[in-house]
């Protein structure tokens, strides 16, 4: 049996292939060029995208009027459904059809996204790296930005947790709207955690391992998913058509609200209030799991 000495000096050797492969599988994209969005092709794929997502997921998009007819705003999600995400291609359809394709709209994804089989038509619908450049980038032009502060952290929370907001403590999206003095829309989503059972996070071993650092992702997820049963940390999966139904509530102003310097703790701890009285309200329509 291999001693604790003899297993202590191994960790760095494993940690750096693990290292070497994830930078080999995951390679940086460019950080602020927001070129890839291609407003041709996303007229000519919207219908039949929002035809198949009709079809798998039924989904019911509230509240759309909220979100400003022109100009900069930041639209802030809780984040359902691991890797598969349905409200980010859900939201992406909505949003382009009711404002038309040539709105410049935006989302800030995880490299890993960007790097998963559906990242080409992620891409051309307006996805870019969750790099606060990209976030600066779209807002000092103008454009609409969509952002999921909780990241992986909450979208990889148990399904027993659908009905909880949880941003981690993430507070980088007040400091972006105020930065560029933009409204935030909040996006409340409910559904994505019955797409697959999700089981634990798995954040202890992630910081163990030390795939923040390697990787910048926080959990190493155990997940059960059609068709295949356990899935591998972040692989896709055939997500079950679960009823997703989002609801976009009154964009707040936040000098407006809370004066020229806000608390962000105060305005943290308001705005996850607000998203988590509308998503326990959602949770409480459901009748059954997947159904909706």
């Amino acid at each position: 049996m291999a001693s604790d000495s003899g297993l202590a000096a191994a960790g760095p050797a494993i940690l750096s292939l693990v290292g070497r492969q994830a930078r080999r599988l995951l390679p940086r994209l460019r950080v602020g060029d927001l070129d890839d969005r291609d407003p041709d092709a996303i007229r000519e794929l919207l219908p039949g995208l929002w035809l198949a997502v009709s079809a798998w997921f039924r989904p019911d998009v509230r509240g759309l009027h909220h979100i400003p007819a022109e100009g900069a705003a930041l639209i802030v999600g809780n984040h359902t459904g691991g890797i598969m995400s349905p409200e980010v291609m859900i939201s992406q359809l909505a949003i382009t059809s009711y404002f038309g394709v040539e709105r410049p709209f935006y989302q800030l994804a995880h490299r890993m996204v960007l790097n998963s089989p559906l990242a080409p038509i992620l891409r051309r619908f307006g996805t870019v790296e969750a790099d606060p450049d990209n976030g600066h980038a779209v807002l000092s032009s103008g454009g609409l930005l969509q952002v999921f502060p909780g990241g992986d952290y909450e979208n990889y929370r148990p399904s027993r947790q659908s009905g909880v907001v949880d941003f981690g403590g993430r507070k980088g999206f007040l400091r972006l709207a105020l930065g560029h003095d933009v409204p935030i829309v909040p996006q409340v989503t409910i559904g994505g955690q019955e797409t697959a059972l999700f089981l634990a996070r798995g954040d202890k071993l992630a910081q163990l391992l030390g795939l923040d650092r390697i990787m910048r992702i926080k959990v190493l997820p155990l997940v059960l998913s059609a068709p295949f049963g356990v899935t591998l940390p972040f692989a896709p999966f055939v997500p079950l058509p679960a009823k997703i139904t989002i609801a976009y509530l009154p964009p707040i102003d936040l000098r407006a609200r809370y004066g020229e310097d806000p608390d962000l703790d105060q305005v943290y701890d308001d705005v996850v209030a607000e998203m988590q009285d509308v998503l326990t309200a959602l949770e409480a329509e459901r009748k059954l799991p997947v159904i909706g």
